[in-house]
């Protein structure tokens, strides 16, 4: 009996041990499995918020030299880059420009017109000859009269009557003049009819020196052959390489955040260092821009000064040619807050439950769905004002098999 209790009691040891394995295989093998997270650290630091698009580097006074006149422009010799200096340097030239030429027939009818104005000049003279011929007659009859009255030989009206006559003898003379002078300007304007026709009627042409208003360098060349221009053609433009501003266009919603004064990162402009800005003006008036994309945005123009001189921001030695010109690009970081005790988190492990802000923090090796508020966000961390502490661990990046209570194992 010994031996057949003790098999029976060896075999329920047995069957027990391996129900055992086998429940313990499938609780293992249905509990759920961690998942794999990556986490990051609530930590307090410095924190800034940007206002970041692509500016151009451009002159801050540019002048557009014009034709004062309308006449002949001589070639321009400058190029650009050249230098000029103020009220020394000639820009262009200009000259009058050559009349009209005229067909046979209108070269006959001029010439014609030229002699019929000659002969009326020379009418003119004789009647001022002749005016002048009754004038001395009139004076010498003036002076007998006056001689004759202290010897009471004449009455008072006949000596009236003589003065009359002198005077009259006198307006006559000196619009015999007038009419001489102008019968001759009448011969020049006939005459003006023939220059560049009849080498003889020619005259040299005059010409208009334009100097440089400013110091600089010439920076564009708009019309560079002789040509005739008319007043107000633009001719070249100048302005001083070294005097330069940044102008960059951002949305209309960053630019209520941007105030004059506010600091400015310049990156990628070519350099190892970043440059630094400030913002000089933020313009009140917008304008419409097509993005890329074809959507339409209401952009402002923001002007940024260079914070230091150039050759200083370049680590360059006194007035050097240094390497930013007009129209450079550059990438403009405009900050609009910063602070130096933040605590805060990368924005990756935020998201939306309703209105609140959420994120995953890890408790015991489980995913907390945790609400927090947050302040300022830069787009790479945010600000969290309430809702988590100093070193919490927070889930980056939470997939859709992350829940709350999910068990989680951090990489």
């Amino acid at each position: 009996m010994a031996p057949i209790r003790f098999a029976r009691i060896r075999r329920l040891v047995l069957w027990g041990a391996a129900a055992i394995v086998v429940s313990a295989g499938i609780y293992y093998a249905l509990r759920p499995q961690p998942v794999l997270v990556d986490v990051a650290v609530a930590e307090r630091g410095p924190m800034r918020v940007t206002v970041d698009d692509d500016g151009i580097t451009r002159i801050r006074e540019r002048y557009v030299v014009s034709t004062p006149l309308t006449g002949r422009l001589q070639r321009i010799t400058l190029d650009v880059g050249d230098e000029v200096r103020a009220e020394e340097t000639v820009l262009a030239r200009l000259e009058a420009t050559d009349p009209t030429l005229l067909d046979p027939r209108a070269v006959a009818q001029a010439r014609a017109r030229v002699r019929a104005a000659e002969r009326r000049l020379e009418s003119a003279k004789a009647e001022l000859n002749k005016s002048n011929a009754a004038l001395n007659f009139a004076e010498a009859e003036m002076g007998r009269a006056r001689q004759l009255l202290r010897n009471n030989a004449i009455s008072e009206s006949e000596f009236a009557s003589r003065e009359l006559d002198f005077r009259q003898e006198t307006e006559n003379a000196r619009a015999a003049g007038y009419l001489v002078d102008i019968a001759q300007h009448e011969l020049e304007l006939e005459k003006a009819a023939l220059l560049l026709t009849d080498p003889e009627s020619s005259e040299d042409s005059m010409e208009l020196a334009i100097t440089a208003p400013i110091d600089g360098r010439v920076l564009r060349v708009n019309q560079e052959s002789a040509a005739v221009v008319t007043a107000g053609d633009p001719l070249l433009e100048i302005g001083d390489p070294s005097d330069l501003e940044i102008v960059t266009d951002v949305l209309s919603r960053d630019a209520v955040q941007i105030e004059a004064g506010d600091p400015v990162d310049l990156l990628h402009w070519g350099g190892a260092n970043p440059l630094r800005g400030r913002v000089r003006l933020v313009e009140p008036s917008g304008f419409t821009k097509f993005s890329a994309l074809g959507v339409e945005e209401q952009r402002v123009n923001v002007i940024i000064d260079f914070a230091n001189p150039l050759t200083e921001a370049h680590g360059l030695a006194a007035e050097p040619q240094h390497s930013l010109g007009d129209n450079f690009r550059v990438e403009c970081q405009i900050v609009v807050w910063q602070g130096d005790d933040v605590l805060r988190i990368p924005t990756s492990a935020l998201f939306r439950v309703g209105d609140a802000w959420t994120v995953f923090a890890v408790r015991d090796g489980v995913a907390a769905e945790t609400p927090v508020e947050i302040g300022r966000d830069n787009g790479q961390v945010a600000e969290i004002t309430a809702g988590l502490a100093e070193g919490d661990q927070v889930i980056v990046h939470p997939s859709d098999r992350i829940h709350n209570g999910t068990p989680i194992a951090i990489r």
